[in-house]
C-alpha cells in the first residue's frame, strides 16, 4: 500500500508540474484556454490509454497515471470555479462557451481516445 501511495503522489506532482507548464504556455486573460487545453488533451491521453494498455497495466501504473498524472493534470474544479468567475463578471456568452466545450470535447477526446485504443493504433 506505501508504494501504491508514494505513486500516486510522484504522478501527482508530475502531473501538477505537467499543468503549470501548460497555464504558463497558453494565455488565459480573456477565456481560460488553460484549463480547456488541459481537459480536453487529458480526457483524449486517459481514455487513449486505459482503453489501449488499461488491462494489461499493472495496479500500481494504474494508480501512478490515472489517479496521480492525470489527476492532478486535469480538473473540472477549475473549470467551474472560472465559469462562476466568467458569470459574475456578466460574461455569460464565455461561461456557457467555457461549459460546453469543456464537456464537448473532453467527451469526444475520451470517444477519440477509445477508438485509437480499441482499433489497436497502441
Amino acid at each position: 500500500m506505501l508504494m501504491a501511495v508514494l505513486l500516486v503522489a510522484a504522478g501527482g506532482a508530475a502531473g501538477a508540474l505537467l499543468r503549470f507548464g501548460t497555464y504558463r504556455l497558453i494565455d488565459s486573460q480573456v477565456f481560460p484556454w488553460a484549463t480547456f487545453a488541459v481537459n480536453v488533451i487529458g480526457c483524449f491521453l486517459a481514455s487513449l490509454l486505459i482503453f489501449g494498455l488499461g488491462a494489461e497495466m499493472s495496479y500500481e501504473a494504474r494508480s501512478f497515471l490515472f489517479v496521480g498524472v492525470f489527476g492532478a493534470f486535469t480538473t473540472m474544479s477549475a473549470m467551474s470555479l472560472e465559469t462562476v468567475d466568467l458569470m459574475v463578471a456578466g460574461n455569460y456568452a464565455y461561461a456557457a462557451l467555457n461549459v460546453s466545450a469543456n464537456v464537448g470535447l473532453c467527451l469526444l477526446g475520451a470517444i477519440l481516445g477509445r477508438i485509437l485504443a480499441v482499433s489497436a493504433v497502441l
